[in-house]
């Protein structure tokens, strides 16, 4: 069964959303949400990206980061998917209560239900890139292996 998600407000899956309200420290600084994060990394070390990380809410910071009057790092196109690994990793280390939401959709594909967006979701068509549902299927994979090294063949946790 694939799992679809989009607002923050669906249960249990909205937590999945970039705009869902669980914060995390990362480089440093203490990011909101990770859609704070993600815009703000478009203009890496400018003014405009701490106005965003700054910004009081997740569509409030994505609106400043889509301005196209301030000019994207040139990198930006090939470090894109990385800064959004780096976000939903950070995410979902930070915070247990949606590790288990995201360890508990098994092996199943996540798609973001979005109409508007085919590159991070599944676009108008259905068969967009869906890299947002990509990153959090791979997130998934690396916290359970995580999870398996700390527990020993028992299930348990392992004495030191």
């Amino acid at each position: 069964m694939t799992i679809y998600f989009y607002g923050v407000d669906e249960v249990p899956y909205g937590c999945f959303s970039n705009f869902s309200n669980h914060g995390f420290d990362l480089d440093g600084v203490w990011w909101p949400t990770s859609e704070h994060y993600f815009q703000a990394q478009k203009f890496k070390g400018t003014h405009h990206a701490d106005l965003i990380r700054r910004a009081r809410t997740p569509l409030r910071a994505a609106e400043l980061g889509r301005d196209s009057s301030k000019p994207l790092r040139r990198d930006w196109e090939r470090v894109k998917d990385d800064v959004m690994r780096r976000a939903v990793a950070t995410k979902f280390r930070a915070h247990a209560d949606i590790r288990v939401i995201l360890l508990s959709t098994g092996d199943e594909e996540i798609v973001e239900d979005t109409t508007t967006d085919h590159y991070w979701g599944r676009g108008r068509t259905g068969n967009g890139k869906n890299m947002l549902g990509r990153i959090l299927v791979c997130t998934r994979s690396q916290l359970r292996a995580e999870l398996a090294e700390t527990l020993d063949s028992d299930g348990r946790r392992p004495r030191r």
